[in-house]
């Protein structure tokens, strides 16, 4: 598929995710990995344990969201993250 192919990347709060969109507006494939049962004892979201988790999840939602859109990571024209609050 020809068009510009933006990774998007979400770690603001409490889930992992990326997304891989075609000229902003069709989606190749979107993985969330959440976090809702890590937090879950704790009555909330943990900072800490969110940025943790973050760190470990990152990379294999990466790929995996880059294997369902069928591209490789050379094939993607700009990277799009939240800048905050996580």
């Amino acid at each position: 598929m020809s068009g510009t192919r933006v990774l998007g990347i979400e770690t603001s709060c409490d889930e992992t995710a990326a997304a891989v969109v075609v000229d902003g507006h069709h989606v190749l494939s979107s993985v969330v990995s959440s976090q809702i049962d890590l937090h879950a004892r704790y009555g909330g979201v943990v900072p800490e344990i969110a940025s943790r988790a973050h760190v470990e999840l990152l990379t294999p939602v990466i790929a995996r969201s880059l294997i369902e859109a069928g591209i490789q990571d050379d094939h993607v024209d700009a990277v799009a993250a939240t800048v905050g609050p996580g």
